[in-house]
């Protein structure tokens, strides 16, 4: 009988091969995990010496009040709030970083101004590293994966995405169905009849402005201006002028505008999204940390308590936006014309019609804003 080959290693011992491998590897994750939660307790450690960290937020008195009672309850930690018009807190914290005073550590709000106006002077620290959470750093837990605004993706942090009902009219001038593409809206009937938030200025009035120049081109625009459009900054005196009809339609303003009208039976109502669409707008959510914060630990801590479930909770529930944290329920919004983008939209959509991040900032919506000027005057 002939021998049988055998190989260098018998069963036995590849079966202990393999069991020392598989030890390896759960003891690997073990460590690491360890490791992470290791950092995440000396973070917080740290930060209570620290005692307070400053952030740039929405003036919400809601918002407020919603994080002294989540954040600074679960830490102990004070969140210092800044307030302001964003053009001034932005120049503020650029002029502070350059002079070297380092006061504010973290600032939340709209992309344009952080686009424009802090990620050029070299400001920010990169934002990945202070992710320190599982359910922060899992890319799974969020519609779309991580977004981030800045080219470089490493800046500026996109948490949410939704889109708004901000095209509204007086229902005893006209009925929606008179409106069913942004074409109609050039129609004889309407002139003289449109408002608009001025898109001039930074808001969902140049939101609009911007994403017709994409999808409709300029000479659209410039039919649009030949209606004689009736332009105002002050979001309450379109709705007023709209909800005591002398104005058919009015773009740009979003449900809380005409809450009081409503409330007062007055004949003012959200036009359903015309058939070419709406812009996604990421709102006031979009997240960075300044270089150097003088509160680094206390810093990371409130970094990951906002991009958790928790954080976007609470910031969804007083800002009335829509958080991309999958494992956060948005539909409520629904009643107050805020939808999800992930509640209505694929991902190649939502990539199409968002109007926040660099490239969009620069390719498309400051050009529509020096047509705008040279428009509108």
């Amino acid at each position: 009988m002939k021998s049988r080959v055998r190989g260098p290693f018998s069963g036995q011992a590849i079966a202990l091969i393999a069991s020392v491998v598989l030890a390896a590897q759960v003891c690997g994750a073990q460590s690491a995990k360890t490791g992470a939660s290791s950092e995440w307790e000396k973070s917080i450690e740290l930060a209570k010496k620290e005692g307070k960290v400053v952030v740039s937020l929405p003036a919400s008195t809601e918002l407020r009040a919603a994080i002294e009672k989540s954040f600074e309850k679960r830490y102990g930690i004070d969140v210092e709030p800044v307030v302001g018009r964003a053009s001034t807190i932005v120049r503020k914290m650029v002029d502070e970083s350059k002079a070297g005073v380092r006061y504010v550590d973290v600032h939340m709000g709209g992309s344009e101004s952080i686009v424009t106006g802090m990620l050029p002077e070299g400001i920010l620290e990169p934002l990945e590293p202070l992710m320190l959470l599982p359910e922060v750093k899992d890319p799974k837990q969020w519609y779309g994966g991580h977004v981030w605004i800045d080219n470089a993706k490493r800046f500026i942090y996109s948490t949410l995405a939704y889109q708004t009902e901000n095209i509204w009219i007086n229902s005893q001038l006209m009925k929606a169905d008179e409106v069913r593409s942004f074409d109609d809206l050039l129609h004889e009937r309407l002139k003289d009849r449109i408002g608009m938030l001025d898109p001039r200025t930074a808001g969902s009035g140049a939101s609009t402005w911007s994403y017709l120049r994409e999808i409709k081109g300029e000479d659209y625009l410039k039919k649009l201006v030949a209606q004689k459009l009736a332009l105002s900054r002050d979001q309450r005196v379109l709705a007023e002028i709209l909800a005591k009809s002398k104005l058919a339609l009015v773009i740009g303003l979003t449900y809380y505008s005409y809450a009081p009208f409503m409330k007062a039976g007055l004949p003012v109502a959200p036009l359903p999204a015309p058939k070419e669409g709406v812009y996604v707008s990421g709102g006031s959510g979009h997240l960075v940390v300044l270089k150097s914060a003088a509160h680094p630990n206390a810093t990371k801590l409130f970094v990951n308590w906002f991009l958790s479930r928790e954080g976007q909770e609470v910031y969804c529930r007083t800002m009335h936006q829509a958080t991309r944290r999958l494992d956060v329920d948005v539909k409520w919004l629904r009643e107050v014309g805020v939808t999800a983008a992930k509640d209505a939209l694929t991902i190649e959509q939502y990539l199409k019609r968002e109007n926040q991040s660099e490239d969009k900032i620069n390719r498309l919506r400051e050009p529509a804003a020096a047509l705008a000027r040279k428009l509108l005057g």
